[in-house]
């Protein structure tokens, strides 16, 4: 064969091997479901490997069937990781958990990418919900450093997420509702924490959830925008605490314009007369019980007594009620209405 001759067979051969890589790859399926066991019965043994396999900004919900096990994974959801729904086989079996806390070092004393050695509470998360349209369900999510500070569980920053019959364990800083763009849907969960366990700057309704306190301190912390209509406002819910524990806030505004709303709610008698507190002493953002909303509106148990509330915060009349829908809590320039 001559030379010329040779050069366009190997070009002809190189030609058909682009073709079936582009095709192969054009016929690629992305399944709708996967499961993920950790005896191998299933398509993947860890969650984040199943995660990372979810088509890159996919338009159509993938469900994420996870068998009962404990996951110990820091499990990361990126932003292009759209429409995942995780499902555990029950909530009390189907743990992701880990240790990670704030100012503990990285492994290996290694830098991050900002040349930091140690975790932040922004970093202290064991899941990070970054992809919109996020759904979990039957799942715990834990973090066991224990009582070292602030130790994240959940943190969510995507929009339109909901969270249903799970349980989200931690201590301080439990559940991390970040960005002022994220709307978050918590229903029939179980949390539980310590100090400023339920934190962030999102729109967050919790409904039918039991929210535990571990220790005296203080269950939320908003950092509502001034922007924001609505910031964490709970429908239905049961406020408990450990043995021991009698004197628990609703809530302190971590910035300015915090806003928390308790509706009908079963208050245990560990929640203080005084209701809020205004988080005195911070020099960067002073005075901020005169921008905060904190109301509440007919609540009952033994801590929903009004009657010695700090003047600041108000009892909702039954006309300002009625703004009290999920449909407009959750109404932006592209409202929605999670389905159950």
């Amino acid at each position: 064969m001559h030379t010329m001759q040779i050069k366009q067979f190997q070009m002809a051969i190189c030609l058909m091997m682009l073709l079936q890589f582009f095709f192969a790859n054009a016929q690629q399926k992305y399944p709708a479901t996967l499961k993920v066991a950790q005896d191998g019965s299933g398509d993947y043994k860890t969650i984040q490997e199943a995660v990372n396999s979810v088509r890159d900004l996919g338009k159509q919900e993938v469900k994420i069937f996870i068998k009962s096990g404990v996951y110990h994974e820091k499990l990361i959801i990126p932003s292009w990781k759209t429409n995942v729904s995780l499902i555990g086989e029950d909530a009390a079996n189907t743990v992701i958990t880990n240790d990670d806390y704030s100012g503990k070092h990285y492994a290996g004393g290694r830098e991050d990418a900002f040349g930091l050695t140690k975790f932040s509470t922004y970093t202290s998360y064991t899941v990070l919900v970054q992809g919109n349209n996020f759904t979990a369900q039957q799942l715990t999510i834990q973090n066991i450093s224990g009582k070292v500070g602030q130790a994240v569980a959940l943190h969510i920053e995507g929009d339109k997420a909901t969270i249903k019959d799970c349980r989200i364990l931690g201590n301080q800083d439990t559940l991390y509702a970040a960005g002022a763009g994220s709307r978050q849907y918590y229903v029939n969960c179980y949390i539980e924490g310590t100090t400023d366990f339920i934190f962030g700057e999102a729109t967050a309704i919790f409904q039918d959830c039991t929210v535990k306190s571990l220790s005296n301190s203080y269950i939320t912390a908003a950092a509502t925008t001034e922007n924001q209509k609505f910031g964490f406002v709970f429908f239905y819910c049961k406020l408990i605490a450990d043995k021991g524990v009698d004197r628990v806030f609703l809530g302190r505004p971590w910035r300015p314009y915090a806003k928390t709303v308790f509706i009908r709610t079963e208050m245990g008698a560990h929640i203080v007369p005084e209701g809020w507190h205004p988080w005195a002493g911070d020099a960067m953002f002073p005075d901020k019980e005169k921008t905060a909303y904190y109301a509440e509106y007919q609540s009952s148990g033994v801590g929903a007594n009004a009657r010695q509330r700090v003047t600041w915060s108000k009892q909702l009349s039954n006309r300002e009620i009625k703004n009290y829908t999920i449909k407009r809590i959750f109404s932006t320039a592209a409202p929605w209405e999670p389905e159950l």
